[in-house]
């Protein structure tokens, strides 16, 4: 009898069958899939708790970037060539880094975090790309042991490296891609701009 796993278990395998990947192409389970200098990276489909803050997130920074002549997607691939990319949950670019395989080249892009995920293993990735900002987003996930708070990071490209941001001096984080301001109040993530604000 073989070892007994529990929990989430990282997996690396050697030469996959073009088979499974095609499987997973067939049932739509490729969609957030990355390749890290020739080496695919099988990312499992987001929970409840990440999609639905990537979501409002979006909802809330796509009419802001237009506003600032920049586009917002989701889910879309960030190319550096054709075995290396990334796919952030959100990402702000110009309109003329689209391309049919994705994006050339983003301002900011949104790693909304999941349990034991890669989030910060890109950061070199998106540096050497020119992104201006990082923004990692913490879901508030409910276990029986506490009730955690949505809360964000944020890291701006700086001498080549993309550089955590500390908040100023009211606890917020002020990114210049979008010109907004992010903070935790009461375990809600507060968003403001100049002409409104939202909750999260």
């Amino acid at each position: 009898m073989g070892p007994s796993y529990s929990g989430n278990v990282k997996v690396l395998i050697l030469d996959a069958p073009q088979s499974m990947i095609d499987e997973r192409r067939r049932l739509g389970l490729d969609g957030r899939d990355e390749m890290w200098d020739g080496v695919l990276h099988m990312v499992p489909p987001a929970k409840d708790a990440h999609q639905g803050l990537s979501g409002e997130f979006f909802r809330v920074a796509a009419p802001l970037a237009e506003a600032r002549g920049f586009v917002a997607r989701m889910e879309t691939g960030l190319f550096r060539s054709d075995h290396d990319y990334r796919v952030p949950d959100v990402q702000v670019r110009r309109p003329e880094h689209g391309s049919e395989r994705g994006s050339e080249g983003a301002e900011l892009v949104v790693e909304v975090r999941s349990p034991n995920d890669e989030t910060y293993l890109k950061l070199p990735f998106y540096a050497a790309l020119g992104v201006r900002e990082m923004l990692v987003l913490h879901p508030a996930e409910r276990t029986a042991e506490r009730t955690a708070e949505r809360t964000a990071e944020l890291y701006r490209l700086a001498k080549g490296e993309l550089r955590s941001v500390a908040p100023d001096a009211d606890g917020a984080l002020h990114s210049e891609v979008l010109d907004i301001r992010l903070r935790t109040v009461a375990g809600v993530l507060h968003v403001e701009w100049s002409e409104g604000s939202a909750q999260l």
